[in-house]
């Protein structure tokens, strides 16, 4: 069975938390940690869900924050549901079957 993976980021909340409420805020505490973003892409990352991040990025606001990975971001699993199809998986009737079949075409002498 398939399963639906997705993910929720959290670093506004978190933040929030702290008390830190700026993106801007951010800025000069992950220079100190040697990650230089600008503050355009920090508030990116602070107002939207990234697809892709760096790991030191991460640890570096797991530090700001004193927090975790796990409450930064939160991930979901579930079973995708399975599609139907028009005849719901179930083979037609014999009886139906030999309708649809063509019939020989008979030529008739004029």
């Amino acid at each position: 069975m398939k399963r639906k993976i997705g993910y929720s980021w959290r670093l506004r909340e978190v933040m929030a938390t702290r008390k830190i409420y700026t993106a801007t805020e951010l800025v000069p505490l992950l220079k100190d940690r040697g990650i230089g973003l600008s503050a355009s892409q920090v508030h990116r990352l602070v107002s939207g869900t990234p697809e892709r991040l760096s790991l030191q990025v991460l640890s570096a606001f797991c530090d700001i924050l004193g927090c975790t990975p796990a409450d930064l971001v939160t991930t979901t699993a579930e079973n995708a549901g399975v599609r139907k199809t028009a005849t719901d998986d179930q083979p037609a009737p014999p009886s139906t079957v030999a309708k649809l079949r063509p019939r020989p075409a008979r030529i008739l002498d004029e």
